[in-house]
């Protein structure tokens, strides 16, 4: 377990705290560091809840499978059933075009498409596409999880927004899980936040995982900072942008949630489903479905990692820490979590440190690090 170099970076003032977890099967050493503000009014614990951000991605993920195996759509169904604002997108010329040089997608959008990240919707390595800056008005900072509008009316406009590519030709991060999050909602017809209290939270013993912190869990939900001219700055405060459901419950990253309910739904993963899902569900979920070529395409998001539904899969060790199919991903809230099929392990980081580029990862890559070194 790698304390000592967490201390570090607590007492440096980088992270005010951190909760890290390394699980071997059923061996698992938990330690919390710092605390829960900058003020230090209160120590970190083990059961401290932060803002998970985009290691939500995979509990979405799973949401969209539980839905095929309930049969109610399969990976190549075309979303437009269910999504039909999105029935017959267009697309920009080229990467590069205005927004309005379009032509018509060349096939419907499917569910696979979605969990590949291959819709035509997300972010790309190059942000000054006129696209993708338009993409940007309905793609707000997800870590703002009360500016955007409820689903139905975010869906529209970001259906007056034209593809950036072809429907399966290229990988786009972010966007996909949001829209996943719809599919999951108008499908089941449920809440996104009720289906997954239901099908996933409660069956798996998630119990302080949800897309708000009630007011009897403030005392333990971390405040969260971005860095600003002098240091770190309260970016949102317990009782702040969590107090309740926000009108889009984001299916990129709008959860809340402990260490050990991230632990909770790994062992699920290792553990083929573990009733939950099917050992193929699992499979699919964690086998890169990327070509070499989207791979390259993505530098800022993707180094030695393809992806599979939800979360990044390592297939080139380009990295000390990385290993031939270790699959998850991080947070933009400062929040890391992997899981290795090949040794059964578990690497989880949450701090409240906002991550706004590979500058501000030192202290999660040193975690990496540490967690896949040998005993």
């Amino acid at each position: 377990m790698p304390h000592e170099t967490l201390r570090r970076h607590v007492e440096s003032g980088f992270v005010p705290g951190a909760v890290a977890l390394i699980a071997h099967g059923d061996d698992v050493q938990v330690t919390s560091l710092g605390s829960l503000d900058a003020e230090g009014t209160a120590p970190m614990a083990r059961d401290s809840i932060f803002r998970l951000a985009s290691i939500t991605k995979p509990i979405t993920a799973a949401a969209v499978l539980l839905l095929i195996e309930d049969g109610r759509f399969d990976l190549d169904t075309p979303i437009a059933e269910w999504l039909p604002e999105l029935a017959d997108p267009m697309v920009v010329r080229t990467p590069r075009s205005p927004v309005d040089d379009v032509v018509p997608a060349e096939k419907p959008i499917t569910v696979r498409d979605l969990l590949t990240f291959r819709a035509g919707y997300g972010f790309p390595s190059d942000f000054s596409l006129p696209q993708v800056q338009e993409l940007f008005t309905v793609q707000t900072d997800g870590r703002e999880v009360r500016l955007r509008p409820e689903p139905d009316e975010w869906l529209a406009r970001l259906a007056r927004i034209p593809l950036l590519h072809q429907p399966g030709e290229a990988w786009l991060y972010d966007t996909c899980a949001d829209l996943q999050g719809i599919l999951i909602a108008r499908a089941s017809g449920q809440s996104l936040p009720d289906f997954l209290a239901e099908r996933v939270f409660e069956p798996l013993g998630m119990t302080d995982t949800a897309f708000e912190v009630p007011a009897a869990k403030r005392h333990r939900f971390a405040s969260y900072y971005r860095e600003g001219e002098n240091g770190l700055e309260l970016a949102d405060a317990p009782d702040g942008q969590w107090r309740e459901v926000p009108p889009f419950p984001a299916g990129s990253g709008g959860l809340a949630g402990t260490a050990d309910d991230w632990h909770r739904f790994a062992r699920m993963l290792l553990s083929d489903g573990d009733g939950l899902l099917s050992k193929e569900s699992v499979r699919q979920m964690t086998t890169n479905h990327l070509t070499a070529e989207q791979i390259t395409a993505n530098p800022v998001f993707l180094e030695g990692q393809g992806w599979g539904f939800g979360g990044a899969v390592d297939v080139e060790p380009t990295q000390p820490w990385q290993v031939a199919g270790r699959y998850g991903w991080v947070g933009g809230t400062g929040t890391s979590a992997y899981l290795t099929p090949s040794t059964g392990s578990v690497a989880i980081l949450l701090t409240q440190r906002a991550v706004d580029g590979p500058g501000g990862i030192p202290h999660m890559l040193d975690f990496w690090r540490e967690a896949a070194a040998p005993e």
